[in-house]
């Protein structure tokens, strides 16, 4: 399969049958492939205006930093939907970079392109 799109970041599932790829401009997408290859879904939306970094954490979850909207997303396992906005420019986020989930902490910890701070936050 030729993919003619630039992949951003990737993150394999908990289970390694799944592996997760944002695309940044101009296709703006996240793409759900399954172990050989094959695509098994394509997830975009105008809230997903500069998908960058990206974490799929113990359970399944999959958290997507999209720059340009300021926020970080939850989107469902199959990646086919978002479920919640996890933090926003109102929670301080500015153009994320990365995210990563810290099952010690229960925390989400997310890096930014333009600030020099790490925002980390609590979650249950």
């Amino acid at each position: 399969m030729l993919l003619c799109f630039a992949v951003c970041q990737c993150a394999v599932s908990p289970t390694g049958d799944r592996l997760y790829i944002t695309s940044y401009r101009p296709q703006n997408k996240l793409l759900t492939l399954a172990r050989d290859g094959t695509l098994l879904a394509t997830y975009t939306d105008p809230a997903l205006e500069g998908p960058r970094g990206l974490h799929v954490t113990p359970a399944g979850q999959v958290l997507v930093c999209v720059a340009w909207s300021d926020t970080v997303l939850q989107v469902g396992w199959e990646g086919e939907s978002k479920l919640a906005n996890l933090a926003t420019q109102e929670d301080g986020v500015r153009y994320p970079e990365s995210v990563c989930y810290s099952s010690t902490t229960s925390s989400i910890i997310v890096g930014q392109r333009w600030e020099d701070t790490i925002l980390v936050f609590r979650v249950e």
